[in-house]
């Protein structure tokens, strides 16, 4: 995982993008150190730990091997962060999103929401975006494979050296909660934080969880994780227990909150009587899938009055996205290979079709649905040593962004249609920024791609 360069409305064009892929395909370093990870994720600095519960029930969350990234693709990702920031700021697209939501996204007390999470695959012509989400997960997890990297020859110490400060990402994630609790409470004094989910424990990521509970509890705040339907809403307060909480880390994927099962939270959160992010609004401005027909339409953004440069960005960054109605049914249908089909509302590629594999029932039950359809985007790989013979995996890249700023990139390997954790060699994967001014480049790319495969 590494910080990301600022953004400039640079293309992808020089030789580096070319680089970065010819190093996804040949160099085979494994760079990861197992036991500093088991040290890094707070477990014993031995790599027997990763071997005991939780850890040896996700056997797949971690892959030993960097993705490699050009500087240019980088700074790409960041312009198109910005670019959709830019429109986001502007009444008309906010109206439009909103208008689509339910009430409760109307309400805005301040905080922008943590962990919006970029996702983007790396075309040749640069990369696009297929998805933001707004309570991505595995930020500390990264951060942690981060700092177990150690390099698999001289040549690619640099590179690992430079793949950013885990210690300040830690503290940047930390003064990210310190931000929102500010933007609603001002100088009131936090004290108490719940990282809250339903059933927590069962959850993929819940490693992470007590990662975070860590981390607060090192800049002495109180942290619990709980289950959403342990949490009581009673004389104006939000209360786990006899434990009063003051914010809420939001990792539900009810957005809306509309569940029985969180209506303490939910009159909570409507009283003004806790902090919650992420938090319904911030879903219906970015993570709704209805949005990506409005990034990447030309005459809306055009009729946002948004800046030639900034259109320009936003077409070339965003995939063509359509709802799927009435007005676009036939065509889709007849060229659905084409396109890539997602619930609306929809996170982690539940219910996601290809359209080269749509049979007639599925296409129905999509027809009776709020669906959109995407150009398809073929992600790029990465090779790999996977049980002594070299495969290639798929992946894409997951840009963490708080107020518009990227804090961190990571990448996600996997097979299959999408990113799924159950791939032997892929899961998190730490990323590699290679910048635009090597010297002696063909003498480097020869020696990195012929490294030792490393531990």
């Amino acid at each position: 995982m590494t910080n990301a360069p600022k953004a400039t409305p640079a293309a992808v064009t020089n030789a580096t993008p070319d680089l970065a892929a010819q190093l996804n395909r040949d160099c085979l370093c494994r760079t990861l150190d197992a036991p500093r990870l088991a040290q890094a994720l707070g477990l014993a600095p031995d790599a027997a730990a990763l071997a005991q519960p939780p850890w040896s029930e996700r056997p797949h969350a971690f892959s030993a091997t960097p993705v490699f990234v050009s500087a240019a693709q980088a700074r790409a990702m960041a312009a198109t962060i910005q670019a959709i920031e830019s429109a986001v700021r502007l009444p008309g697209y906010r109206e439009q999103a909103l208008a689509r939501a339910p009430a409760i996204a109307r309400l805005d007390s301040g905080p922008r929401g943590v962990f919006l999470g970029y996702d983007f695959h790396l075309d040749p012509g640069g990369p696009r975006l297929i998805e933001i989400n707004t309570n991505a997960g595995g930020a500390l997890l990264v951060a942690a494979l981060a700092r177990a990297q150690r390099a698999c020859c001289t040549e690619a110490e640099p590179f690992l050296a430079s793949s950013g400060d885990t210690g300040q990402i830690e503290n940047n994630i930390f003064e990210m909660f310190h931000a929102e609790w500010r933007r609603s409470r001002g100088e009131q004094t936090l004290t108490r934080i719940a990282i809250v989910d339903d059933a927590p424990a069962e959850q993929y990521l819940y490693p992470e969880f007590l990662l975070f509970r860590a981390l607060f509890e090192r800049h002495h705040l109180e942290a619990v994780i709980a289950d959403a339907r342990e949490l009581v809403w009673r004389a104006g307060a939000l209360w786990h227990g006899e434990q009063r909480i003051d914010l809420v880390y939001n990792r539900l994927t009810d957005f809306y909150l509309a569940a029985p099962e969180h209506a303490a939270l939910r009159a909570a959160y409507e009283a003004g009587a806790v902090v919650l992010t992420p938090h319904p609004r911030a879903h219906a401005l970015y993570a709704d899938k209805r949005n990506l027909v409005s990034l990447s339409d030309p005459d809306f953004l055009h009729a946002l009055d948004l800046p030639a440069t900034t259109i320009d960005t936003l077409t070339r960054g965003v995939p063509r996205t359509v709802a799927v109605d009435a007005a676009h049914v036939e065509a889709l249908w007849a060229e659905r290979r084409r396109w890539f089909f997602k619930p609306a509302a929809g996170y982690g590629s539940k219910a996601a079709y290809r359209g080269d594999k749509l049979t007639r029932r599925v296409w129905s039950e999509i027809l009776g649905a709020d669906y959109v359809a995407q150009e398809t985007v073929t992600p790029s790989e990465r090779a790999l040593r996977v049980n002594g013979g070299t495969q290639d995996l798929k992946l894409d890249i997951r840009a963490y962004v708080y107020d518009g700023t990227i804090q961190a990139l990571a990448a996600r390997l996997y097979q299959g249609q999408t990113t799924n954790f159950r791939t032997p060699g892929g899961g998190f994967a730490p990323v590699v920024v290679v910048p635009d001014n090597l010297t002696n480049l063909a003498a480097w790319t020869q020696t990195v791609t012929n490294c030792p495969e490393g531990a």
